[in-house]
């Protein structure tokens, strides 16, 4: 018993956040991924000391507003989501305009990978807003930041604005970082309806 417990309190303290040295080195040796990276030696390079910050994609999707009732009984549809939504094209159209305390969903620009193959260490992660940004008022995720370990595609984005201005979004603004964690040992494989996804919507 106190061997078991020494164990799993050994494979606790391995359960760690990633440095920016890190997360690089874990990219080269393919057990994360994140495409297209921003590189290190542009004006602006995405790593803070302990996460990656990742840009807006150039597809929103904006809830219609109108007599329509979510139920939570209900499993999560992505296609009544898409049907009820508008495009808005941030390279076509031109930049949005979100004004306050209304809701839209985007995406990370980056698609990121943690795979479950190989040996690892395996890795999670979730996304949180940048500070600069939050001191407007601008929220990137309500409840659910987990990007779990088996993940691939873009991150949605459930972006509000809580401010009192109204906020611009460009396509590729630095909008969210991602913070990669370190996972106790291997996990089994669990359905995610959202692996894979392409859309703001799923």
């Amino acid at each position: 018993m106190g061997a078991n417990t020494n164990a799993r309190r050994g494979r606790v303290r391995r359960c760690m956040i990633l440095s920016n040295v890190d997360i690089l080195s874990e990219i080269d040796a393919g057990r994360i991924n994140i495409e297209p990276l921003a590189g290190r030696d542009v004006s602006r390079p995405p790593f803070n000391t302990s996460s990656v910050d990742l840009r807006l994609a150039r597809t929103l999707s904006i809830p219609q507003t109108g007599p329509i009732n979510i139920r939570l009984d209900m499993p999560y549809d992505r296609e009544f989501a898409a049907r009820n939504s508008s495009r808005h094209d941030l390279l076509d159209n031109g930049p949005f305009e979100l004004t306050p305390r209304h809701m839209i969903l985007g995406q990370t620009l980056e698609r990121v990978k943690f795979p479950m193959e190989g040996e690892g260490p395996f890795y999670a992660a979730r996304i949180e807003g940048r500070s600069s940004l939050a001191r407007y008022g601008l929220l990137v995720h309500f409840t659910a930041p987990t990007i779990h370990t088996g993940f691939s595609g873009p991150i949605t984005l459930e972006i509000i604005n809580l401010g009192c201005n109204t906020i611009t979004l460009h396509a590729e603004d630095y909008i969210c970082q991602l913070i990669i964690e370190a996972i106790s040992g291997r996990p089994d494989n669990a359905p995610n309806q959202f692996r894979g996804q392409t859309t703001p919507t799923g």
